[in-house]
C-alpha cells in the first residue's frame, strides 16, 4: 500500500494517541479531556491557530500552506466522542470508565487526523488553507451541527469538507464511497395510545390499548411494504412497547410506543412522518381510544457532492490501489450537517474483520492508521497543490 512514509514512521506514535483515547472514553459533548488533550497536540505540531469551544467542546485548528495564491481552504473533520457502552474486549487498554466505550472507533478518527495535522504543519506542502476539525457528540448529539451553528464555516471560509469513518468488514486500509445519498435520515417517534383500562376479565367495558398498540405496530410496518415505492429507501423500527399497568389481569389505561425512522430522501422522509400521524390516530380511532404522537426529525439525509466523492475516490485509489462503491447505510451520520453547509464527501476506510461498531467487543484496528493519514494528507496535497 503506497501510504506516506512519514505516516509509516508515525504509527506507534498515533496508536499511543489512540489506545489513551480509548482507555479515556467520554460521551456526547462532555469530551473535556479529549477535547484539551487534542488542542495540546495541535499547539505542539505548531499549528497557526487552535481554538476550543466550538460547538460546545469542539476544536478547530488551523494550517497555512507554503504558500496562499487562490485562497483555497479546506476543512477536515473527525468525530470524538464515544458510547455509553461498557467494554467487553478484555483490552490492556480498556476503557477506565464504566459504561463508556469507543465503541465505534472516534478514538482512530481523532488519532488518525491528528497525525495528519503533524505532517501537513511540518511540511505545509500545498497552496492554500487546512482546517482540521474535532467534533463532539456525533453520537446523536447533533455536534456538527453545533459547529456549523458557531458560525464554523463562515468564521474559518471553509469552502469544502471532507470526513471518514472505519468500516468493520472491508480489508483493513482498503476505501469504499458513493455520490449522493449515503447515510440516512434519522428521525424518532413517541407515541402515547389512550384507552380505557379495566378487568381483563371484563374486556367489553374497556377500550383494549394492548390490541390498538398491536395493531399499530403492524400497520407501521405498511409505510415500506404499502405506501412507499419499492425502489426507495425507508425503515419503519418499533423498538418499545410499554404499557401502564404490568398485571396479568388488567387492561391498560394506555401505552406507550417509541422507535425510530430511516429514510433517504426528503421525499421519503416527510411521507414517513404524514403515515405515522395518519396510522396512529386513525387506529385508535377504530378502537375509540385516542393518540398522541411526537416525531422527532434528527440527522438528515448524508449527501455526497458529486465532484468531491469522484476527487475523494482518486485520492483512496493513489492511497491503496482501488476504491470500492459503498453500499447505502441506513445508520446516520451527522456530518451531514457540514455537507449541508459545503460540498464535500465522506468515505469508508477498511477496519478489517472486527467485531461490527456499537458493539461491545469492537475495537478500532490500529493497522488502518497510515491509510487513513494519507488519505487526509493526500486530499490536501492533491486538492491544493503546492504552488
Amino acid at each position: 500500500m503506497p501510504v506516506k512514509n512519514r505516516f509509516a514512521e508515525l504509527q506507534t506514535e498515533i496508536t499511543e494517541w489512540r489506545r489513551d483515547l480509548h482507555e479515556n472514553p467520554e460521551i456526547l459533548f462532555e469530551t473535556h479531556r479529549t477535547s484539551a488533550l487534542v488542542a495540546e497536540k495541535l499547539q505542539a505540531f505548531g499549528l497557526d491557530e487552535v481554538v476550543t469551544g466550538i460547538g460546545r467542546t469542539g476544536v478547530v485548528g488551523v494550517i497555512k500552506g507554503k504558500s496562499d495564491s487562490k485562497g483555497r481552504v479546506i476543512g477536515l473533520r473527525a468525530d470524538m466522542d464515544a458510547l455509553p457502552i461498557h467494554e467487553q474486549t478484555g483490552l490492556d487498554y480498556a476503557s477506565k470508565t464504566d459504561g463508556a466505550m469507543h465503541a465505534c472507533g472516534h478514538d482512530g478518527h481523532t488519532a488518525m487526523l491528528l497525525g495528519a495535522a503533524k505532517y501537513l504543519a511540518e511540511t505545509r506542502n500545498f497552496d492554500g488553507t487546512v482546517v482540521v476539525i474535532f467534533q463532539p457528540a456525533e453520537e446523536g448529539g447533533g455536534g456538527g451541527k453545533e459547529m456549523c451553528d458557531d458560525g464554523m464555516m463562515e468564521r474559518w471560509g471553509i469552502q469544502e469538507v471532507y470526513g471518514m469513518h472505519n468500516w468493520p468488514g472491508r480489508p483493513v486500509g482498503s476505501f469504499a464511497i458513493r455520490p449522493g445519498a449515503f447515510f440516512a435520515a434519522t428521525d424518532t417517534f413517541d407515541i402515547t395510545l389512550e384507552g380505557r383500562g379495566g378487568h381483563a376479565a371484563k374486556p367489553q367495558d374497556t377500550v383494549d390499548t394492548t390490541v390498538m398498540a398491536a395493531q399499530t405496530v403492524l400497520a407501521l410496518q405498511t409505510i415500506a411494504s404499502r405506501n412507499a415505492d419499492p425502489v426507495d429507501q425507508v425503515v419503519v423500527s418499533v423498538t418499545s412497547f410499554e404499557t401502564s399497568s404490568k398485571a396479568f389481569n388488567v387492561i391498560p389505561q394506555r401505552v406507550q410506543l417509541k422507535g425510530t425512522v430511516r429514510t433517504m430522501s426528503a421525499e421519503m422522509r416527510t411521507l414517513a412522518e404524514t403515515r405515522i400521524k395518519e396510522i396512529c390516530n386513525g387506529i385508535a380511532a377504530t378502537f375509540g381510544g385516542s393518540a398522541d404522537i411526537s416525531y422527532h426529525r434528527g440527522y438528515p439525509v448524508m449527501v455526497n457532492s458529486d465532484e468531491q466523492t469522484a476527487f475523494a475516490a482518486d485520492v483512496a485509489r493513489k492511497v491503496s490501489g482501488d476504491c470500492d462503491e459503498a453500499p447505502l447505510v441506513m445508520g446516520g451520520e451527522d456530518f451531514a450537517f457540514m455537507l449541508e453547509e459545503r460540498p464535500g464527501a465522506y468515505i469508508l476506510v477498511g477496519n478489517g474483520d472486527t467485531a461490527m461498531v456499537h458493539h461491545p467487543e469492537y475495537n478500532f484496528n490500529d493497522e488502518a492508521i497510515p491509510a487513513g493519514c494519507s488519505w487526509w494528507a493526500e486530499i490536501v496535497e492533491t486538492r491544493m497543490p503546492a504552488a
